[in-house]
């Protein structure tokens, strides 16, 4: 493995950590997100804590950190340091490295999100097809549940099972183990939330309605 390999990896962490929602909560409201709500540093808990706003502002920056991590990838394969087959493996290995980063932000105490959001920048680098998919399955499960929760573990769902049945044709299969990992890992992360679920506890997300601070 090349240094610069290495370093794009290190690099991909530092995407990952930078806490959007902490500093941005920090910079215009002069609170941390992580004090409030559900104590997550992530844009669901944004979107109730400060807003529609800021809350779409952190979920745009977390997109952003996983699609510039995987894309490090191609930096690297334009500079001649992995080859053509070694683009998917590298951007799956970077994006799920900025997620680390956002779950352990080495700039916030290690106390950071999910990685929903930045695992979606991610597939959409890789995948843009199903990645779309995926954002519409999120859409319509929160627009008839209203639970931010239960849409991200659906709409994780969706992506293993698209490249399982080949719905954009012949899939690395290195794609399909990676859904499936990913799956578990949202599902993991989300383990509080399945459980306020099953429990009828769970806050849902108001539609249509102006929240006021």
């Amino acid at each position: 493995m090349t240094l610069s390999v290495l370093f794009a990896g290190l690099l991909a962490y530092f995407l990952g950590s930078v806490p959007t929602s902490v500093w941005y909560g920090q910079a215009f409201f002069g609170i941390d997100v992580r004090e409030h709500g559900s104590g997550n540093a992530g844009a669901t808990n944004t979107f109730r804590t400060l807003g529609k706003k800021a809350g779409t502002i952190v979920l745009l920056i977390d997109v952003l950190k996983g699609w510039l991590a995987a894309n490090l990838a191609l930096i690297l394969f334009y500079l001649n340091e992995i080859t053509l087959d070694e683009r998917v493996p590298m951007k799956l290995a970077f994006g799920i490295i900025a997620v680390i980063g956002h779950l352990f932000p080495v700039f916030a105490s290690f106390k950071g999100g999910k990685g929903v959001a930045t695992l979606l920048g991610m597939v959409l680098s890789i995948h843009p097809e199903a990645a779309g998919v995926c954002i519409l399955v999120f859409i319509l499960v929160m627009l008839s549940s209203r639970y931010i929760s239960l849409s991200s573990i659906v709409a994780t769902l969706a992506f293993p099972l698209m490249m399982v049945f080949n719905l954009f044709g012949p899939e690395h299969n290195l794609l399909v183990i990676f859904g499936f990992i990913l799956f578990g890992l949202i599902v993991y992360t989300h383990h509080k939330n399945i459980g306020r679920l099953l429990r009828g506890e769970e806050a849902r997300i108001p539609i249509g309605r102006r929240r006021s601070r």
